[in-house]
This record gives C-alpha cells, structure tokens and sequence, in this order.
C-alpha cells in the first residue's frame, strides 16, 4: 500500500506541476495509519452516526469499503450529502487538508461522513491514512498561470496536526490567508 501511495503522491505533484520534495520527504519517517472500521446494521439510523463530517488530516486516505453496503457520504456543494457506493475491486481517494495546503487549494479536501445502515450486514471499511514528515515545512506551491497569491499560510507538518486537535475543521481557518 507504501508503494502505491507513494506512486500516487507522484502523481498529485506532477499534476500541478509541482517540483517533488522527495529530498525532504525521504529523509524522515512519514505518517502511515491503516484503519479498520466495522459498523453493524442498525435498526434506526436516524439515531446514530458512523462517523461525523471532518476532513482528513494528512496528505490523502485510501479507502477500501467492503460489501454491497453503502455508507460513506461527501459533500457536494450545491447538492448536499453524496452517497459514494462501493464497487468491487474499487478504490476511493480522499484528498487530505496537506494535499489540499501543498496544492494552494487546486486539489480541494473532501468533506465526508460514515452514516449506519438498517440494512441487514454489516459494513466494513478499511482507510489507509498517508501523511508526510511531522517536520515537513507545507508552504502552498506558487508556481502556476493566474496565482493570485498563497491561499495560507506556511506551517510545518506537526504544527497544522495540532491546530486539528484542537479545533478539528475549524483548523484551516486559522491558517488562510485573508484575500
């Protein structure tokens, strides 16, 4: 999964035709995380909530969902909560608040939540978080036609984590940078 990540990392950068750090990344140990997320059927699930809107903190996630059961949900703007439905074989990408910071907002973070079901199986997903050095400096790329200038504000990696804890999606708020 290191591998496909890093692959996929790649990508994103020459994308937007961003220089790779891969000096400073490779040089310290990254985040990695693999969760594993098990939710059972539920007979009301007006009542409860999988897991609540937020945003992922690192550079991107890589979901698996396994089953025929629906339950990861984005928000679209204009359309509300999207239910994104598992195929088999599929992949989900979610762009995190490091790629969304690095990429000056050009890749936007995805909004997204984990609603139960009344459906009768189980649902299980598996999230693969994969982040960059805790003392990687994140300062928005610059370098494209019509910038009008870095969306926020230059930070080191561990320093935008603790802005997360405390103030969960509020936390990129206290880094724009005012138009």
């Amino acid at each position: 999964m290191k591998d496909l990540c890093d692959k996929l990392k790649s990508v994103f950068f020459k994308s937007i035709n961003m220089p790779e750090p891969i000096e400073a990344i490779e040089k310290e140990e990254r985040y990695y995380a693999l969760h594993l997320n098990s939710y059972p059927p539920c007979p009301n699930p007006t009542q409860t909530m999988g897991i609540p809107p937020h945003t992922d903190t690192l550079f991107f996630t890589i979901l698996h969902q396994s089953g025929n059961v629906s339950g990861l949900q984005v928000h679209k703007d204009g359309h509300g909560w999207v239910s994104v439905d598992p195929h088999p074989g599929a992949l989900v990408v979610i762009v995190g608040d490091l790629l969304h910071i690095l990429s000056n907002a050009r890749f936007p973070n995805a909004l997204h939540r984990a609603v139960v079901n009344n459906e009768q199986k189980q649902r299980l997903s598996f999230a693969y978080f994969y982040g960059l050095p805790l003392d990687f400096q994140l300062s928005p790329y610059l370098d494209y036609p019509n910038c009008e200038g870095p969306c926020f504000k230059s930070l080191k990696v561990k320093e935008y984590a603790s802005l997360k804890v405390k103030y969960f999606n509020s936390a990129l708020s206290f880094i724009k940078k005012s138009g």
